[in-house]
C-alpha cells in the first residue's frame, strides 16, 4: 500500500471543524484591521529565497526543497512567505498603487526537517506582512494582531516575547562584540554553533546545547549597541502593547533565523506543545524589499504555524466545538429511491443540509444514522400516506411529527423549531 510521505498529514473529516474555525478567526481579524488576502504560487525560483532568507540559515542550507523543472531552472516549494509575498509587492509594482500595503495569507510550507510532533515537512501558516512604512505603531499592531489570534483562539498558556535587532550597522557591531567575546570559549561552543560563528552568529543564541547555552548566558547584549533613534523606536513599540494590555516580556537574546530581520523581533510561545513551542514569530524588515530588487521600501510582518496552534489548543483542551448539525435526513420506507432523492434536492436547492440512505438499510439502521448524524429533522417517504401525495416530516428534538405535501415541507416550522 502506497502511505503519505513522513512529514505530511492527512486532514480528515472529523478533524477539518478546527481548520475552518481557525481559518475564520483569522480573516475575520484581518478584516478588522483592514488586511487584503493575497496567495502566491507554492513554489518559486530558488533565488528568491537564498537571497531573501540568507545563505547561511538553516532554512536555505538544509532545508529547502529544490529541484529543477524540465527547462533547467531551479525552483523551490516555498519554505516561507514573506519572500513570495514581497516578490508580488514588486512583481506587480504595489507601490504605484498606494504608499502602505497590508496584506495576510494562509498557505502551505515546505521543509525537509526531521518530522516529530509540531514540526511537519509540509506545514501551513498563517500571517500578515505591511510593506510601505517603517512606524513603531506596525510593529506594535502585527504583535498585537497575532496575539488576539491566538487569545481568540481560546489560547491561554502563551506568552510574547520581544526584543530588537536594531538597524545593519548597530548589528554589525553587535556581531563583532559577540564574535570577541565566543572567541576564547570557541572550542567549547558545539560543531553547529562553531559553524554558526563564521556564518550566521546571532543563532548561536538559538542553541539547546547545555555548554552553548551557558556560554551565552553572559553573552553581550544588543540593546547595548542601539542608536537613539533605536532605543525610541523600541519603547515605542513597548509603550503601545502596554496600552493595548497585551502583556510581553523582554528577551534580549531573542533572534529569528532570517538574515532579514531589523528592528523589533518577537515570538509567541506555547506551554503546551513541547520543545517546539514557537507558535508564532516575525519582526521588522526594512532592506528585504531592496535585497530582492525592488525600492527602499520597509516592512514588517509575522507568520503562525497552523499545525502547532492546534496542538496547543488540544493539548489546553480549549476547542469546544459543536458540530453542525444536519438539517434533514431522509428515510425511505419502500423501494422508491427516485421520489427521496427529488424531495432531498427540493430542499438542497433551498440551502439546507441533507442526507438520505445509499446503502438499502432498514428504516431501524437509517434513523440511526439520522441520530448519529445529529439530524435535526427526519422525512419519512413511502407508505400509505404516500399514496395520498403525502410525506411525514419528524421533529426529533420533542418527537412532534406531522403529514404535508411534500412542496410543503421547506417551509413548514415546528411550534420549538
Amino acid at each position: 500500500m502506497i502511505k503519505r510521505i513522513p512529514g505530511t498529514k492527512d486532514v480528515l473529516p472529523s478533524e477539518i471543524d478546527k481548520w475552518h474555525f481557525i481559518e475564520n478567526i483569522v480573516h475575520k481579524i484581518f478584516h478588522n484591521y483592514n488586511y487584503g488576502e493575497i496567495r502566491t504560487p507554492i513554489f518559486e525560483e530558488t533565488p528568491l529565497f537564498a537571497r531573501g532568507i540568507g545563505e547561511e540559515t538553516d532554512i536555505v542550507s538544509k532545508e529547502m526543497y529544490t529541484f529543477n523543472d524540465r527547462g533547467g531552472t531551479s525552483v523551490t516549494l516555498k519554505p516561507e512567505m514573506t519572500a513570495a509575498v514581497v516578490r508580488a509587492f514588486i512583481e506587480h509594482n504595489f507601490d504605484s498603487k498606494q504608499s502602505l500595503n497590508k496584506l495576510y495569507y494562509i498557505s502551505p510550507m515546505f521543509r525537509q526537517e526531521r518530522p516529530q510532533a509540531g514540526r511537519l515537512r509540509q506545514f501551513h501558516q498563517f500571517g500578515a506582512e505591511v510593506i510601505g512604512s517603517n512606524s513603531p505603531l506596525l510593529d506594535a499592531e502585527i504583535i498585537i494582531i497575532a496575539y488576539r489570534i491566538l487569545s481568540s483562539l481560546g489560547l491561554k498558556a502563551i506568552l510574547l516575547k520581544i526584543n530588537t535587532l536594531g538597524k545593519p550597522l548597530e548589528r554589525e557591531k553587535f556581531k563583532n562584540a559577540l564574535k570577541e567575546y565566543l572567541y576564547p570559549h570557541f572550542e567549547k561552543l558545539s560543531d553547529d554553533s562553531k559553524k554558526r560563528f563564521s556564518g550566521n552568529i546571532l543563532r548561536i543564541f538559538d542553541s539547546k546545547d547545555a555548554s552553548d547555552v551557558k556560554i551565552m548566558s553572559s553573552a553581550p547584549n544588543i540593546q547595548d549597541y542601539l542608536s537613539e533613534s533605536g532605543i525610541a523606536h523600541f519603547e515605542k513599540v513597548r509603550s503601545v502593547l502596554d496600552k493595548a494590555s497585551v502583556p510581553f516580556e523582554v528577551e534580549p537574546k531573542l533572534v529569528r533565523g532570517l538574515d532579514y530581520y531589523t528592528d523589533t523581533t518577537f515570538e509567541i510561545l506555547s506551554g503546551k506543545v513541547g520543545s517546539q513551542n514557537a507558535l508564532c514569530g516575525g519582526g521588522r524588515y526594512d532592506n528585504l524589499i531592496e535585497t530582492l530588487g525592488g525600492k527602499n521600501t520597509p516592512g514588517v510582518g509575522f507568520a503562525a504555524g497552523i499545525e502547532r496552534i492546534i496542538l496547543a489548543l488540544d493539548n489546553e483542551n480549549a476547542l469546544k466545538l459543536t458540530p453542525e448539525p444536519l438539517d434533514y435526513f431522509i428515510i425511505r420506507l419502500n423501494d422508491d429511491s427516485a421520489n427521496a432523492f427529488s424531495v432531498a434536492q427540493h430542499l438542497r436547492d433551498r440551502g439546507f443540509s441533507v442526507e438520505l440512505d445509499y446503502l438499502d438499510r432498514s428504516v431501524k439502521a437509517q434513523m440511526r444514522e439520522a441520530n448519529k448524524l445529529n439530524a435535526e429533522k427526519v422525512v419519512f417517504i413511502g407508505g400509505e400516506e404516500e399514496k395520498d401525495g403525502l410525506l411525514t416530516l419528524k421533529f426529533m428534538k420533542t418527537g412532534e411529527q406531522v403529514s404535508i405535501k411534500p412542496e410543503m415541507i421547506s417551509e413548514y416550522k415546528f411550534p420549538a423549531d
